[in-house]
């Protein structure tokens, strides 16, 4: 199987997609990172400036991610970043329920084809995903073992940047989350599903993975 010809497939039948109004507008934002991203960051829906130019997190929210990345010396280019709706809801409004279901095949398909074994979610849309009955001011900053489409996976709810923006609270609990998560990604190791282990964490350490440079 070629992950890479997948995740192209998946995104020309995003820009084909009519299953929706969203699709009126300008651009769709389907994600761009590495085939071999081991980590996935999931966001909510592309804004203006993503729908201009069709690449996610491009505008204030997005510089504050890049900086919030660069706080932990991660790279944008070597990391997945998309979001759960493929095109700009109107005025920036919350995502609907329709369409989240409409855009689900695409983001489930984009997470078979990566297989990222961490995935960032921002904001409480994306952490409900995965988490439906938590909530983000709970959740966030706290490390889970879930499986997600048959798949053993580590997430890792943060608060969405936009709203860091907005709030002071919110920008300095993203800042410590981000921190946490680099010293997390530094020194985790992927279960295999052979542990005693409660956390799920642990692996021989010859075959630990830093995920970080």
């Amino acid at each position: 199987m070629d992950e890479k010809e997948d995740l192209k497939k998946i995104e020309d039948k995003i820009s084909q997609c009519r299953n929706c109004s969203l699709w009126h507008y300008p651009k769709a934002v389907p994600g761009e990172g590495p085939i071999n991203s081991r980590v996935m960051f999931v966001g909510e829906a592309p804004g203006y400036h993503e729908s201009v130019q069709g690449r996610p997190f491009v505008g204030a929210a997005g510089k504050l991610l890049d900086q919030l990345l660069g706080s932990i010396n991660l790279k944008r280019e070597n990391v997945f970043i998309g979001n759960m709706l493929k095109h700009r809801p109107p005025d920036n409004r919350d995502p609907l329920p329709q369409e989240i279901e409409v855009c689900k095949p695409f983001l489930d398909g984009q997470i078979k084809a990566i297989k990222p074994e961490v995935i960032v979610t921002l904001g409480r849309f994306s952490m409900n995903k995965f988490l439906p009955e938590e909530y983000i001011s709970q959740a966030h900053g706290r490390v889970r073992k879930i499986n997600y489409l048959g798949l053993e996976q580590i997430l890792f709810p943060l608060y969405h940047p936009a709203a860091g923006l907005r709030n002071g609270q919110i920008l300095e609990a993203l800042k410590t989350d981000f921190l946490a998560l680099g010293r997390f990604l530094k020194t985790v190791t992927i279960d295999s599903g052979q542990t005693n282990n409660p956390s799920g964490l642990d692996k021989p350490k010859e075959e630990q993975l830093s995920l970080v440079n």
